[in-house]
């Protein structure tokens, strides 16, 4: 009887509450509601710049701390102070307007303008090298996959200050360049050009700079791994019967009967280099038959590597699937180079570069790697010769930044 007079209680009571109990959750929905509205959105993470752009950036924060460690060298220098950290091997204050510091400087000083993005200012750039550094994946991860970018900082990395001394200078230098041009390997076709010509330009410097302060020259040698083969045919790339394994394309053939556009500009790379390398065998050649003493021996030397050039041309060529250029029986030289055959050889390496700075940027693996060590190739021998290959050698010279006032020219690296 208890427990019906209960349930009766309840369920008149339960009514009567109704209403209260669906205001309750009203009011907790609004709640809810509310604080979901006012809490603000997570910003999305921002996405990382691509390899090219990191690259740039990290170089350019690089070469500007290169750049201030030269001219803080120079400063020393000039000041000829026992305690300035500007000292030759024998721990001697360098002398003062020391030309190769001087040069290093004017080279760095032209390498920081090219490197700025359109748009950016110097001031910018600390900014974008930091935010490059952040960004994820670095560009580290990307180029050591290259075989060049072994033992080699990452090029995303925030870089290590520099020594105020010529030896650490020149160590960076060398450090610098050899990282640039293990992101060339890496990097699109543009960017990839002026990193290879900012790094061949850095490496040359380096050792000029270890000469003229009388520091340990650094190792300043690019090789590559010999590309060779032959255009792959069409079923090369379908699938192999028999259990054999088909062979494996490269990167630029075609399954078209027409190739691409971008191979034709690579074929035509190519085919500029062949005759490059045809006319500057022609005129060791000749040069040979005016050249005595050690510059006769230097020219056959580089007689013999020019041959090999071209046959790695002529073998990428066809590789490429690209017709191959016939060698032609001469060419016609200028009359000055007659009369000064050593510095008409230099003329030629030199007027090789823009040729090999053209297939870095149309080029990819291997060829590209093959294409890089042939452009420092030609600028070493242009210095061996006294020709100067300038601040970025492979590149236009009519793209260059104007020299800052109050500089003096850029002279050979060697």
């Amino acid at each position: 009887m208890k427990d019906d007079t209960r349930e009766k209680r309840w369920q008149d009571h339960f009514p009567r509450s109704l209403a209260r109990y669906v205001l309750l959750a009203c009011l907790a929905l609004v709640v809810v509601s509310l604080g979901v509205v006012l809490t603000p959105a997570r910003p999305p993470e921002p996405a990382a710049p691509p390899f090219s752009e990191q690259a740039r950036a990290a170089a350019l924060a690089e070469t500007r701390q290169l750049l201030n460690a030269g001219s803080q060298l120079g400063t020393a220098a000039r000041t000829g102070s026992k305690d300035s950290p500007a000292e030759d091997a024998d721990g001697r204050p360098a002398a003062a307007g020391n030309p190769a510091i001087e040069r290093t400087v004017t080279l760095l000083t032209l390498q920081a303008q090219a490197l700025l993005a359109p748009g950016e200012s110097p001031a910018d750039a600390a900014g974008a090298a930091s935010a490059s550094a952040r960004a994820t994946p670095q560009a580290a991860s990307s180029a050591a996959s290259s075989p060049s970018a072994s033992g080699a900082p990452g090029a995303g990395a925030s870089a290590a200050p520099v020594p105020v001394t010529a030896a650490g200078l020149v160590a960076a230098l060398a450090g610098s360049g050899r990282q640039r041009l293990a992101d060339a390997a890496v990097a699109d076709g543009g960017m990839a050009r002026l990193l290879a010509a900012v790094g061949t330009a850095q490496l040359l410097q380096a050792s000029a700079l270890a000469a003229g302060t009388g520091t340990a020259a650094p190792a300043a040698d690019v090789t590559s791994s010999p590309v060779s083969g032959t255009c792959p045919s069409p079923s090369a790339t379908a699938p192999s019967t028999g259990g054999q394994a088909a062979a494996e394309p490269s990167t630029a053939a075609q399954n078209e009967a027409e190739p691409s556009a971008a191979a034709s500009s690579l074929g035509g790379a190519l085919a500029s280099a062949a005759r490059t390398e045809a006319q500057t065998i022609y005129g060791y050649q000749v040069a040979l038959t005016r050249l005595d003493g050690d510059a006769a021996k230097s020219a056959a030397e580089e007689l013999a590597h020019h041959d090999a050039l071209l046959g790695a041309v002529e073998s990428l060529s066809r590789l490429h699937c690209s017709a191959v250029p016939p060698r032609e029986a001469g060419y016609t030289l200028e009359p000055s180079f007659l009369a000064s055959p050593a510095a008409g050889l230099g003329g030629l390496e030199a007027a090789a570069l823009p040729v090999y700075g053209d297939l870095v940027a149309l080029s990819e693996g291997g060829t590209r790697q093959w294409a890089i060590a042939a452009l420092f190739g030609s600028a070493k021998r242009a210095v061996q010769w006294g020709a100067d290959p300038g601040a970025l050698p492979g590149l236009d010279r009519a793209s260059m930044p104007t020299r800052p006032a109050g500089e003096t020219p850029s002279q050979p690296a060697g």
